[in-house]
């Protein structure tokens, strides 16, 4: 698989990979264990997954296939940490709670160290400063080898993006930003894209196939009884996409598939992939099937015409302040 450069780092990634949301949750060892033996089979290496997955299983699990399946050698682990289980406190940003947490999540991998480690959201309860110093202790005590943030809107990502650069050599550089991305959900275009692009942050897309509605499983009134869709916890995640909108995006896709004679899932995700400034979609199988399904993209280039249609199909309403006003 290519290899990417994760924004302005020297790290590189490959340019697809997996997710591990419902690890310990949905997806047992065995499944898992298919999921990363095929993955890294296909040579990716980019492994994705949080502290809060399965309350901590994804990690726990992930830490107990790299012991004797896979070598840690060959994986770039990002994991993140941020979100609470709490009904008072969504995020915690905080220093003391951040760094406690990046503890947990080696205990439960089984390693000194991750690749990546991301704030998993803005908190806006704690200075700003605060969080990032985080990660700056995490990156010097070596428990870290690269630092980001995941759902910070534009603002948020700018901000903490230019703190970090403000005193070069003392401060950690912001590797990535993971966000939610696809022909169903561009909203990250409007202004977290371009910041990243100019800050030399790479795009981590989560959900890149519009939370598996892309894959046309959803076409019509059908709701496959193995998806997510039909799944109690799972389907109030998926509904947002089976909207008329969404459903015009996907016939879109399923046609350019058809005439590319190669599957929507490929479409979509090839799309996605090759978006200026996107290092690697994230993606989440729920079994080895599935994820051989994903990883066949790679051979696969859309065609500029096929892009301009879905970028047009899919195009987000973007005015003031975003519309070029000096062509008026």
């Amino acid at each position: 698989m290519e290899q990417r450069h994760l924004g302005r780092t020297g790290l590189r990634v490959s340019r697809i990979g997996l997710g591990t949301l419902t690890w310990g949750r949905d997806t047992d060892e065995h499944d898992a264990a298919d999921l990363l033996k095929t993955f890294w089979d296909a040579g990716g290496t980019l492994v994705d997954t949080a502290d809060v997955y399965g309350d901590g299983e994804a990690e726990y699990l992930l830490g107990r296939l790299m012991d004797g399946l896979v070598p840690r050698r060959d994986l770039v682990i990002s994991t993140k940490a941020g979100s609470v289980p709490d009904p008072e406190r969504r995020f915690d940003g905080s220093r003391g709670h951040l760094l406690a947490a990046l503890d947990a999540s080696l205990t439960r991998l089984g390693t000194d160290y991750v690749d990546v480690w991301h704030v998993h959201a803005y908190d806006p309860a704690t200075p700003l400063d605060e969080t990032l110093q985080a990660l700056d202790i995490a990156v010097g005590s070596g428990r870290v080898r690269y630092a980001g943030v995941a759902n910070f809107c534009g603002w948020q990502l700018a901000k903490a993006a230019t703190w970090q650069l403000a005193a070069p050599g003392t401060r950690t550089r912001l590797a990535s930003t993971q966000m939610e991305y696809s022909l169903l959900q561009r909203g990250v275009e409007r202004e977290v894209l371009p910041a990243a692009l100019d800050l030399g942050i790479g795009l981590l897309p989560s959900s890149p196939l519009g939370r598996g509605v892309l894959s046309g499983k959803y076409r019509g009134d059908a709701t496959p009884a193995d998806s997510r869709g039909a799944s109690d916890h799972l389907a109030p995640f998926v509904a947002p996409y089976l909207d008329d909108a969404a459903s015009r995006i996907v016939d879109a896709v399923t046609t350019a598939a058809d005439g590319l004679a190669v599957t929507a899932l490929q479409v979509a995700l090839a799309w996605v992939r090759d978006r200026p400034g996107v290092a690697a979609p994230i993606v989440g199988a729920r079994n080895a099937q599935q994820l051989t399904a994903a990883l066949s993209v790679e051979t696969l280039s859309l065609p500029d015409e096929i892009c301009r249609a879905l970028d047009d199909v899919s195009a987000p309403v973007h005015r003031y302040p975003d519309h070029d006003w000096s062509t008026l």
